[in-house]
């Protein structure tokens, strides 16, 4: 194999090493020299050769040898700085950081111009970040502007540094500037075209810009200039697996974990692959196993909590997502997500400080926002009375919503959660007016949206058709999980049964379909206790399990009549009372299409009594402040 350009820089070149030696010999054998300068000279020869050894030994990947043979030389000569230099990158390529920058330091206080040595404290400074120290992570902004620095000054004195080009595009790829860092890579394998590690970082960044077919190339030219490149056995198995060829990744990641067992994005693909492929023991092992290695890598959390979520064990989920801000306190990511999961256990209080935790930090995350409006909306169907729309958390939420949508003003998704909790609070919203839904995303907020109003069949039409467009049982159980999330019963009961059809759907489907039916008992439970204390004249009480029931089961018409007509019993009558038995009688007729048109042309009559006594009532309240 072709010698790097950047190990021979560090000594003399071999055959100029040789060159003195001969140029030497002549003057030895006359006796014309003092013996002084010619066991100088010679002793001159040996380290010199010494050092082109260890150089040797570098290419090889033989580090440990190589420090040794460096470490004699500056025995001899603690003046040599090309063994410096090279003693230092010998303990940097072992991640013995501190000993590599001391050696960097002694050889650039006798050469502050020795290229070698910068380019080596700036990979000395980007291998800090590997780790897991807090104080280490808190200042990774500031490690990564100064190795930057050093190596942008190692190549202004020896722009033909192949190694410091790659050490920048490494540091370049860990700042997301990923265009820079692919001419750095390519740079680096123009000056050394045999340069394996060059090959394998080029195809990193390729697979995070997710051209998998260049990524690909590069992985193998670096395979095949060093088949123990475990960064590009990694590589390669991470593309195998975006591409769905699950046993040619595992194949591929065994040989990098064999490589480099403490891998830690390597143990990563490798749980996602068994996840993949069924096998989630296997799959949780690999994702602990990774955070061992690296405990601040937030996908391998994720990865845990899919996994869990799946087995419907939230609360365990949970608890290992906290694990995660244990480590990222800041990560918004795994907030959303702890989120997301407060929210399908109905910890609505949790769920709303999570959302607002990412708002705080990002305004114009769409998605927590619409899970915040979504937070607000299941927690105002629980409150017992409307007073949350006149509370101040309803305002501050309010704000945060129309601040989101500033910044996402094309969001339709976003301006449907705004007209959500808008309606909500007694606004009259013209759903019309944001746009007609073309994708599932945009119909799912929509049928929400129209929940709010109480148009369930209009709803049901929009939820209907993201249930039928599924394709697969991913897909399926997502629509699924969220309808039984916002108490659309009869339509999770749909999502399940066509997710439990798909191969390997069988039993997540049976646990959803016994949640489904366990909250309608619940709903139907608290409706027959509520008819019951309400013929007692309980009707705080009653009104209470009312909400109870409405809340579990939205769709229930019999929940509706009854919170309606007990709430006209309260003595004395307010305002507040009356709008919310209209908004319920509305629902009622919404729920009972097979309604008689007389019983039908009552119920409207009664609305509109009821809106007038309201309206008189408001007079009074008002005159009465």
């Amino acid at each position: 194999m072709k010698a790097r350009v950047s190990f021979l820089k560090l000594g003399l070149v071999v055959a100029s090493t040789f060159g003195l030696v001969q140029a030497e010999l002549p003057g030895i054998a006359s006796g014309n020299n003092d013996g002084r300068l010619i066991a100088k000279k010679l002793l001159k020869i040996k380290i010199d050769r010494e050092v082109v050894m260890a150089d040797d030994l570098m290419l090889k990947g033989k580090y440990a040898d190589a420090a040794d043979l460096y470490r004699a030389v500056v025995g001899k000569n603690t003046k040599s700085v090309p063994a410096l230099v090279g003693l230092g990158m010998a303990y940097a390529k072992q991640f013995k950081l501190d000993a590599a920058s001391d050696q960097f330091d002694k050889a650039l206080s006798m050469d502050p111009r020795n290229a070698m040595a910068h380019s080596g404290k700036a990979m000395v400074q980007f291998n800090r970040l590997q780790s897991s120290s807090n104080t280490i992570i808190k200042n990774k902004e500031s490690l990564l502007k100064s190795a930057e620095a050093e190596c942008k000054q190692g190549l202004a004195i020896d722009p033909g540094m192949p190694e410091a080009h790659y050490t920048l595009g490494m540091i370049y790829k860990e700042q997301g500037r990923l265009d820079d860092s692919v001419n750095e890579f390519k740079q680096a394998t123009q000056i050394d075209p045999q340069y394996s590690e060059a090959f394998a970082g080029l195809g990193v960044v390729k697979l995070q810009q997710s051209n998998l077919v260049d990524a690909m190339t590069a992985f193998k030219q670096a395979i095949a200039l060093n088949s123990g490149n475990s960064t590009a056995h990694y590589g390669l198995g991470t593309t195998y697996l975006r591409q769905g060829q699950l046993d040619d990744a595992i194949k591929e990641l065994n040989t990098s974990l064999y490589q480099n067992p403490n891998s830690a994005p390597a143990r990563l693909s490798m749980g996602q692959a068994y996840t993949q492929q069924g096998n989630t023991v296997a799959g949780i092992k690999e994702f602990q196993e990774s955070i061992r290695i690296k405990p601040e890598n937030p996908d391998a959390y994720l990865g845990i909590a899919d996994i869990r979520e799946a087995r419907g064990d939230l609360e365990h989920s949970i608890a290992d997502l906290r694990s995660g801000l244990e480590m990222m306190p800041n990560n918004a990511v795994l907030h959303a997500r702890v989120a997301d999961e407060s929210l399908k256990l109905e910890k609505l209080d949790d769920a709303i400080k999570e959302y607002r935790t990412v708002l705080d930090t990002d305004p114009n995350n769409a998605v927590a926002a619409k899970g915040l409006t979504r937070a607000y909306y299941l927690k105002a169907n629980k409150e017992a009375t409307g007073a949350f729309f006149v509370s101040n958390e309803y305002e501050s939420a309010k704000k945060m919503i129309d601040q989101a949508v500033k910044m996402n003003p094309n969001d339709m998704e976003l301006r449907l959660a705004q007209a959500k909790l808008r309606s909500m609070s007694g606004e009259k919203v013209d759903l019309a007016s944001i746009g007609t839904p073309t994708n599932n995303g945009e119909r799912i907020a929509y049928a929400e949206a129209l929940l709010a109003q109480n148009k369930f069949k209009d709803a049901d039409a929009q939820l209907s058709q993201v249930i039928g467009s599924a394709t697969d049982a991913k897909q399926t159980f997502a629509v699924a999980d969220l309808a039984l999330m916002i108490k659309d019963l009869p339509n999770a009961e749909s999502a399940y049964k066509k997710a439990g059809a798909y191969p390997g759907g069988e039993e997540r489907a049976k646990r959803g379909l016994d949640l489904v039916s366990k909250a309608q008992d619940a709903a139907k439970q608290d409706l027959t206790l509520a008819d019951d204390l309400s013929r007692k004249k309980q009707l705080a009480s009653a009104i209470d399990k009312y909400h109870s029931s409405i809340y579990g089961n939205p769709k229930i018409a019999a929940s509706r009549l009854g919170i309606g007509q007990t709430l006209e019993k309260l003595s004395p009558s307010a305002s507040k009372d009356l709008r919310e038995a209209i908004v319920q009688y509305r629902a009622y007729i919404s729920l009972s299409p097979d309604l008689p048109p007389k019983e039908l042309e009552k119920m409207n009559k009664k609305i509109t009594s009821l809106e007038n006594k309201a309206y008189k009532l408001e007079l009074k309240e008002k005159k009465g402040k």
